[in-house]
């Protein structure tokens, strides 16, 4: 298995880029997982009133909810730390390639989709686990806000030259700086 993070600011595109990329890596036989960071306490993907939901409500811990096609296991933990990445990618196994959104302080390489037109500054320059800048126009485009980078830069309208730099750039789980 092998990470990479994409991270930049509100509205800057990370998901739309990552919608254009995961079909990309799926059609070269990959299967991808996510990972995707919220700052929202009680978040929640059950729907009110469903058995799950008044499983929950009811004091159980886990539940886990299956289908024909698909299975999601709900955790509440109350007062505990967020689980580590380790342990979430752990979770996301067997996928080949997983793709972290968010979480622009863990020590994984990661792929800045950065938009000048949105006046902040880029992360690039204080993250130096940033090791793409995806930015429409590319380098070109960075020189006409008068700015230079000191990574690979591509063109974020290229979804094909985003999705070969990020996987090129992906760590392989195991040498990370300890993730496992």
């Amino acid at each position: 298995m092998r990470v990479i993070g994409f991270v930049g600011w509100s509205g800057a595109g990370k998901t739309t880029t990552i919608e254009q990329v995961v079909p990309l890596w799926r059609a070269q036989g990959l299967r991808v997982g996510s990972v995707k960071h919220t700052h929202h306490e009680g978040f929640d993907l059950d729907t009110p009133g469903k058995d799950s939901w008044r499983h929950r409500a009811a004091g159980v811990e886990r539940v886990l909810i299956v289908g024909p096609q698909r299975w999601a296991l709900l955790t509440e933990g109350e007062g505990e730390e967020q689980l580590p990445l380790a342990a979430q990618l752990r979770l996301l196994t067997p996928c080949d390639l997983v793709v972290v959104e968010g979480f622009r302080r863990l020590p994984i390489p990661k792929v800045e989709v950065f938009r000048p037109e949105l006046g902040r500054a880029p992360m690039w320059v204080e993250e130096e686990r940033v090791v793409v800048v995806a930015v429409p126009g590319g380098e070109e485009g960075l020189r006409q806000w008068g700015l230079r980078c000191d990574r690979a830069v591509v063109d974020l309208r290229d979804a094909s030259a985003v999705a070969q730099a990020a996987a090129q750039w992906a760590l392989p789980i195991g040498r990370g700086e300890g993730l496992f």
